[in-house]
């Protein structure tokens, strides 16, 4: 339903909503019940003010249509876990290592976690990047052992990989299973900037960050990276990675560390973490500056995430205690600004032109004395 608008309205001046920008203005009448929210989303189907609503003077429709962009609560961890790998889409999650679990794995189908294949190494602090059937693991620590295992999942077992040139744990990744990227991270007091590629089999030197940092995030892939977050005062640094050389991109609204990211280096997720305190926030990358997102329900660092910027997941972390929580992020599509008059004399109907999908459109209509909306 794109719209609930049920039972008759005494309205004078203006129906507001929370994923509505602008304004319904005029006079409307009813039995006196009331209404004084309306919602838009999804953007599918239609609704209608039924009863003895009728318009007495004209509407003006105005504003922006936005997207609506939410957290809720998907299917919890079989084990409460922090500073875990993560990995996939929303309805095909992989999560493993991590304190709570330091070999075990487990796949989300987009409703439940189940159990896959162990790690071979045990592990936290490590990344992750590709498929749920084409997984990649890399580095991470055991008990002051800085690790340079690499180990690649097939939907069922992880068998070893190349290993890292640089040992290093809480370092950011992104890519696939044969076209991976792993960068920054932390070993024995040392913070790196090096980055590596790996191609299925080994893993060569690629262009170092500007910045070098540890407790990042990242996403995207081998030749269109994205890098954010992270320890100290370079919690607020972005930077893109075209397969060479990064360079400097928009900085976040709110720096953070241990944080966790997902989709593309054009329309990046980054979510969590640290600041002062635990974080529930949640940014979108546009390719060159971040703006707000939809807040975790539960604040949480330490949490991994996966999938795309309008279909996320996150999934354990830590918030005072080991989380099993998990979150999906979904976005609908964003519209147009505009405004249209609308004459209660003619009742002609009023075609909103389709917003970044081509099959939503809106309309409003006067049907016998009803007022009838349809976005969709």
């Amino acid at each position: 339903m794109a719209l609930r608008l049920t039972g008759s309205i005494d309205v004078s001046d203006s129906i507001t909503s929370t994923h509505f920008s602008g304004s319904f203005s005029g006079s409307f009448q009813g039995d006196g019940s009331g209404l004084t929210g309306i919602d838009v989303f999804p953007y599918t189907g239609s609704a209608e003010i039924t009863g003895s609503a009728e318009i007495t003077g004209s509407v003006s429709f105005s504003g922006l249509i936005s997207p609506s962009a939410i957290w809720s609560t998907g299917g919890a961890l079989s084990t409460a876990k922090k500073n875990l790998g993560g990995l996939g889409t929303q309805t095909a999650g992989l999560a493993f290592g991590g304190y709570g679990g330091y070999t075990s794995t487990e796949e989300y189908n987009g409703t439940t976690w189940g159990s896959g294949g162990a790690l071979p190494t045990p592990r936290i602090y490590l990344s992750g990047a590709g498929t749920q059937t084409a997984g990649l693991a890399m580095g991470g620590s055991y008990f002051g052992s800085y690790q340079n295992s690499t180990n690649e999942y097939d939907g069922a077992s992880w068998s070893a990989g190349g290993n890292l040139i640089t040992g290093r744990f809480t370092l950011g990744a992104a890519g696939t299973q044969n076209a991976g990227l792993a960068f920054g991270g932390f070993d024995s007091g040392v913070t790196f900037s090096c980055t590596e590629e790996y191609n299925g089999a080994t893993w060569s030197a690629g262009g170092a960050l500007i910045t070098a940092r540890y407790y990042l995030a990242g996403a995207g892939t081998q030749d269109a990276g994205l890098a954010f977050g992270g320890n100290g005062s370079n919690n607020v640094c972005t930077e893109e990675y075209n397969g060479a050389t990064w360079t400097a991109g928009g900085a976040l609204s709110t720096g953070r560390y241990s944080l966790a990211g997902a989709g593309t280096q054009t329309a990046g997720l980054a979510f969590g973490g640290n600041d002062s305190s635990y974080s529930s926030c949640t940014e979108e990358y546009d390719g060159s500056s971040w703006t707000s997102g939809g807040a975790l329900s539960t604040a949480r660092r330490m949490l991994a995430g996966a999938g795309t910027q309008t279909a996320g997941l996150a999934f354990g972390g830590y918030n005072g205690s080991y989380s099993s929580c998990t979150e999906e992020y979904n976005k609908s599509p964003g519209g147009f600004g505009t405004t249209f008059d609308y004459s209660p004399t003619t009742g002609n109907t009023m075609i909103i032109p389709p917003t970044s999908d081509p099959g939503i459109v809106g309309a409003l209509w006067n049907n016998s004395g009803t007022l009838a909306i349809s976005v969709g």
